[in-house]
């Protein structure tokens, strides 16, 4: 917020080219900040800024600027601030900038590298897309478990400066097998002649390179770490990820969860990025299904058409029967989607979870169901009293009316209740993504059947008065 506040001197001191100036303001401040001013500011303006800044803050400042700021900086900067930035970035940083970008722009980006960062660079490019590889650093400490507290601490001094983060320090063998993660207090807590092995208790939590940035995801959650290691299939340790980078993950699942339970394809890409045929093919998809369901439900009417015929005022609650069935049925599903994403439900608590609905959806639909009836009952009686309408607004088997829209709403409001609390757990049991079962997708179905069950309450209560 202050860097916003000032952004008119900022303006004022690049076009009076007062560059030390310029340093001098941008020295103190966090490299976050410094990121959030540049994306306000013109392109000419980014660059010059960037040339100021000394190499390291540059780097900092470069990884919290978002895929498309940096592309466009990196087309405007000068050969030398690109080869230094690049290098200077953090690996798992770096990575997701690579993995952006175009393969032939990508690898000519890999050749400014130094040879031990090209290196880095292409190992971890060299995992699958979307798993923990990708998204760790290979920037650590770890010590073996022979050493002194002093040696460790040594160590830490000399090396640490590198490293991704300081609350972890890794113990491994001579194979560099991981062995042990300690805090950094459990050091700073021991004489300075107190062996490693003497603090180890050989219980950790690590993560493997091909394990998926989501399963990582749920770890992180589960032990709620600052860091975690990674291994390779033999168990050496090969990096760390840190809970910045999981912030990240997380956006990213809940920005495609939000997508999916909105009724469409997770877009991939930011809005503004992605182009308009690829939006309207990841929307047009799931409208199509939808439109498709939705026509059943002119089929299910026309097999009524002789009731409706019958008893027109049927008709005049359709839309109140059916919103009420689609509304109840997406909250549900919404609650599902969103306790499987995170992990407060699970496959095998299906038969808790559906006889908690079966009384939230009776309890919802007792609500509703008392509220259509006595709606349906004190608007009859006000046009008996008051407006005289002829024929009575509702005929004069309103009271048929009444029980038939309070039962109905009970019935419809309970069967979406359930379709949308189960269907997550369907479509998770075949192996398809619970956030598939969208709201529109879970109204649409209960549309077909809320009709189905309307009318067949109809039947039960008015047969013989009014069909």
């Amino acid at each position: 917020m202050v860097g916003k506040i000032l952004i008119p001197e900022i303006r004022s001191l690049i076009a009076a080219r007062d560059f030390a100036g310029l340093r001098e303001l941008f020295s103190e401040w966090p490299p976050a900040d410094v990121a959030e001013v540049i994306v306000d500011m013109p392109e000419d303006d980014r660059v010059i800024i960037f040339r100021v800044l000394p190499a390291a803050l540059a780097a900092d400042v470069f990884e919290y600027l978002d895929v498309d700021a940096q592309q466009s900086l990196l087309h405007c900067m000068a050969h030398e601030q690109v080869v230094a930035i690049l290098n200077e970035m953090s690996p798992d940083d770096r990575t997701a900038l690579l993995e952006e970008m175009p393969s032939v722009a990508a690898r000519q980006l890999i050749q400014l590298l130094t040879p031990e960062e090209r290196r880095v660079a292409r190992a971890l490019l060299g995992y699958p897309e979307g798993s923990v590889g990708r998204l760790m650093t290979p920037d650590f400490v770890a010590v073996r478990e022979n050493w002194t507290v002093k040696e460790v601490l040594d160590y830490v001094r000399e090396h640490g400066q590198d490293s991704e983060t300081l609350n972890f320090i890794y113990v491994v063998d001579e194979r560099g097998k991981l062995i042990d993660d300690l805090r950094i207090r459990n050091f700073l807590l021991r004489p300075l002649n107190t062996r490693v092995d003497e603090i180890m208790d050989r219980s950790f939590v690590h993560l493997t390179v091909n394990e998926t940035q989501e399963e990582a995801l749920n770890i992180f959650r589960k032990y709620d770490r600052a860091a975690l290691a990674v291994v390779d299939s033999n168990g050496v340790l090969v990096g760390i990820v840190t809970q910045d980078d999981m912030l990240d993950v997380a956006e990213e699942e809940a920005t495609e969860d939000i997508q999916k339970i909105g009724g469409m394809e997770a877009l991939d890409e930011p809005y503004m990025r992605i182009s308009l045929w690829r939006m309207v093919r990841k929307r047009a998809g799931w409208l199509i299904i939808l439109f498709l369901g939705e026509m059943l439900t002119a089929t299910a009417m026309a097999n009524y058409q002789d009731e409706l015929a019958k008893a027109l005022v049927l008709a005049l609650f359709l839309p109140l029967i059916i919103s009420s069935g689609g509304n109840s049925g997406s909250q549900a599903s919404t609650l599902m989607i969103r306790a499987m994403a995170l992990g407060e439900v699970t496959l095998r608590d299906w038969w808790h979870v559906m006889r908690r609905e079966l009384q939230a959806g009776l309890s919802l639909g007792v609500i509703l169901g008392v509220i259509g009836t006595v709606r349906v009952a004190f608007w009859a009686m006000i046009d008996k009293k008051y407006l005289h309408h002829q024929p009575p607004v509702y005929g004069a088997h309103w009271p048929l009316v009444a029980l038939t829209v309070g039962i109905a709403l009970v019935g419809v409001v309970l069967w979406g209740t359930l379709s949308g609390s189960m269907l997550p757990f369907l479509l998770r049991r075949v192996g398809a993504d619970p956030a598939t079962s969208s709201a529109p997708f879970v109204a649409t179905l209960v549309d077909v059947t809320g009709l189905i069950i309307y009318f067949s309450i109809a039947l039960l209560i008015m047969r013989g008065a009014m069909l």
